[in-house]
């Protein structure tokens, strides 16, 4: 689906375009076009890498989808994947924004997400002194965007983790906070997994060693690389925090099991004393005076009430009742 076609020169809005006009203004000095596709499809992406003379094995991996955050370099074009983050009802969801940069063209393609980017487009109109670097600023402006929106989920997923730890300390809540952490460890690891190889792109795009097109943009991409430098320590600190969460929480577990193994224990020793008492005088011997005493029975009794008495006690005072 193609949201929008529009040819700028000298950072200014030109006109906009059908697919079929792009290569006349290609040949324009000082113009470049910018095309935003949403979930492209072949015919569409064929028509475009027509238009632009894209490489195709970039074309063949927007076609396929499912690429790990990534740039890559065909001559003077660039080719470009970012991941994009949505976060609702407490589960991540993943789409692809895929970027074509050549020296006088950016294509941008977004798979399987709910985003939009006219932002980023009304930005670049809005700083026509910028959008004169042509291609290289409006990949900046995605990248900033795209980057911008992992802060708030970032937060989300450290509130969420707060309000775990305000948990932890609950009684009979410990697998259920075991439970929550382990999938919380699970959304963290697929953040990790998009912001990791980003850096990698933003780093390269920022050094000596970048794509010729984005030179006059590496303090800019080095604000991208320095914001996903504070994810990424974001997010190493929220693993952290899990795992001492996670050993936390089996202490606690640990500690619990063995306060119900010493209140068994300590019951247990208590009715051993009982049952000791009662055996001796269960015993049928002929000659066991007490048992033709008087008060024999009696006697009886109260010697196993106060051993068990001061069983209880002792164990009460140990902390084992």
């Amino acid at each position: 689906m193609l949201i929008n076609c529009v040819a700028y020169e000298n950072g200014a809005r030109l006109t906009d375009l059908a697919v079929e006009e792009i290569s006349d203004y290609l040949e324009h000095p000082g113009c470049f076009v910018w095309v935003a596709l949403r979930d492209a499809t072949h015919e569409e992406l064929d028509k475009l890498k027509t238009e632009f003379d894209l490489h195709e094995l970039a074309v063949e991996d927007a076609h396929h989808g499912h690429q790990r955050p990534k740039l890559e370099e065909y001559g003077e074009s660039v080719f470009v994947v970012i991941h994009l983050l949505e976060y609702h009802d407490g589960a991540i969801s993943l789409g692809e924004m895929h970027v074509f940069v050549g020296p006088n063209y950016i294509l941008s393609v977004r798979n399987q997400s709910q985003q939009h980017f006219l932002g980023v487009r009304e930005r670049c109109e809005r700083e026509p002194h910028l959008l004169q670097q042509g291609p290289g600023f409006v990949l900046y402006a995605l990248m900033d965007a795209v980057v911008d929106r992992y802060f708030p989920t970032i937060d989300l997923l450290e509130s969420e983790l707060e309000e775990i730890e305000e948990q932890i300390f609950t009684k009979e809540a410990g697998l259920s906070n075991i439970e929550r952490l382990y999938a919380l460890k699970r959304k963290i690891m697929i953040l990790k997994h998009v912001v990791a190889p980003l850096m990698e792109v933003a780093g390269k795009l920022s050094s000596n060693r970048g794509p010729v097109l984005c030179v006059n943009m590496r303090d800019y991409f080095r604000n991208v690389y320095d914001h996903l430098i504070r994810i990424n320590a974001s997010i190493d600190t929220i693993r952290d925090t899990i795992s001492t969460a996670i050993q936390v929480n089996l202490s606690i577990g640990a500690i619990e099991s063995n306060e119900v193994s010493k209140r068994l224990a300590a019951w247990a020793g208590i009715f051993a004393a009982a049952t000791a008492l009662a055996g001796i005088w269960g015993m049928n011997f002929e000659h066991m005076p007490e048992l033709q005493w008087e008060y024999g029975y009696p006697l009886a009794l109260l010697t196993i009430c106060l051993a068990c008495f001061f069983l209880y006690i002792r164990f009460k005072r140990i902390g084992w009742l």
